[in-house]
């Protein structure tokens, strides 16, 4: 079975053939077959090594041992319950331990309802509507954090969002200030992927938290991405102690889950003990398996296994771009800015390398020195006429 043979069927089930579309590659996706540590190989028999790592989610590689034992030993129990268990207790412990904003945390099954939730829950602890976000920040599916143009976006959802350039002080300090008496929320992300991969000027940053703190308005910060960056996530690189925190991809462990945290006594909103509680459901929140493998995802990646990892990746970056390519980022992440459409991209897959879609890619603990020197020369040879 190759992947025209699956596209060929896929076209007649599924929209455009494919159910994410930002895996849609023209004129036909290659589909993978297997992973094994810095490498997948595809149904045609190529193999590839992994900068894509499920858009950063992998931060441990493919079919990664430890993760892959915790998440059978879990199944042996039982795929999931209509009650809790041990399992979304200890990754809750772990994520608390780890970041200290986040005093009480719930789960999602994807970073996009995580973002959701935690402007639900904003809003319901301020009693306002309005969320502001930075111009060219992706923030996942839900409706309250799109673009104004995008398609299908209803004028209500749009009302209720303010959009401001980011890295501009005066645009955001006059924002917030004209908007103080219902606005519930800011989010930011601290290098978004989608605005270029750029950490943000610290100043600009401190400026976000003071000017939050002074109008009582909630700053959310989105470490769906940059969470792997530090064991307290980015957020720590700028001594930032944001009110919520929403999280993915690494605490997982390559299954699908979301969280959002912070503040005892905003997320206290959601305890439902309490008259009025916000609620909170989702059949899969939690799930044991997800939170088997985000335990021991977490517990690999330590403060020296992030500092090597981040070590490869700035080191990595330079090599790249002296080779010519335009890149952005930090640590373990990076971004080809000159990734021009689908011929660059197969240019660089048919040479074995396989990034995200936009240029995205990220380093994963299994690579070591041999692996950074390896990439290095697919991307040199990379650069050759396709």
């Amino acid at each position: 079975m190759t992947s025209s043979d699956l596209f060929a069927r896929a076209v007649r089930v599924m929209p455009g053939g494919n159910t994410r579309s930002t895996l849609y590659i023209p004129p036909v996706p290659p589909y993978a077959a297997s992973g094994e540590g810095a490498v997948v190989r595809d149904v045609d028999g190529h193999e590839v090594l992994d900068l894509h790592g499920n858009y950063t989610a992998l931060v441990h590689g493919n079919g990664h041992p430890v993760i892959g034992a915790a998440v059978s030993t879990a199944l042996a129990d039982g795929a999931c319950f209509g009650l809790p268990t041990r399992h979304d207790v200890a990754l809750a412990e772990r994520i608390c331990a780890r970041v200290p904003a986040v005093e009480r945390v719930r789960f999602t099954t994807s970073g996009s309802e995580a973002v959701m939730m935690a402007l639900r829950t904003a809003r319901a602890f301020t009693g306002r509507t309005t969320v502001l976000r930075f111009a060219g920040s992706y923030h996942g599916n839900y409706d309250g954090v799109l673009d104004l143009g995008a398609r299908g976006l209803t004028p209500g959802a749009a009302s209720e969002l303010l959009t401001v350039p980011v890295g501009d002080g005066k645009a955001f300090a006059a924002a917030v200030t004209a908007a103080r008496g219902d606005l519930a929320a800011v989010i930011l992300d601290l290098m978004p992927n989608r605005a270029g991969l750029r950490p943000l000027d610290p100043a600009f940053v401190a400026l976000v938290r003071d000017v939050t703190a002074t109008h009582d308005v909630l700053l959310v910060v989105d470490e769906v991405i940059t969470l792997r960056l530090g064991v307290g996530g980015m957020q720590e690189r700028y001594g930032l102690r944001p009110d919520l925190v929403t999280m993915g991809k690494v605490i997982g462990g390559g299954l699908a889950v979301g969280a959002w945290g912070g503040r005892e006594d905003v997320m206290a909103v959601l305890d439902p003990r309490e008259p009025g509680a916000l609620a909170h459901a989702g059949t899969f929140s939690a799930n044991p398996l997800s939170a088997a493998a985000g335990t021991a995802a977490l517990d690999l990646l330590d403060e020296p296994t992030i500092a090597r990892l981040n070590a490869y990746g700035d080191d990595l970056r330079k090599r790249v771009a002296a080779l010519g390519y335009a890149v952005s980022g930090s640590g373990s992440l990076f971004r080809l800015l000159d990734l021009n459409g689908a011929a660059d991209w197969w240019r660089l897959y048919r040479g074995g390398l396989l990034v995200g879609g936009n240029g995205l890619c990220a380093l994963s603990t299994v690579m070591g020195t041999d692996t950074v020197d390896e990439l290095e020369r697919r991307f040199a040879a990379a650069r050759g006429p396709g």
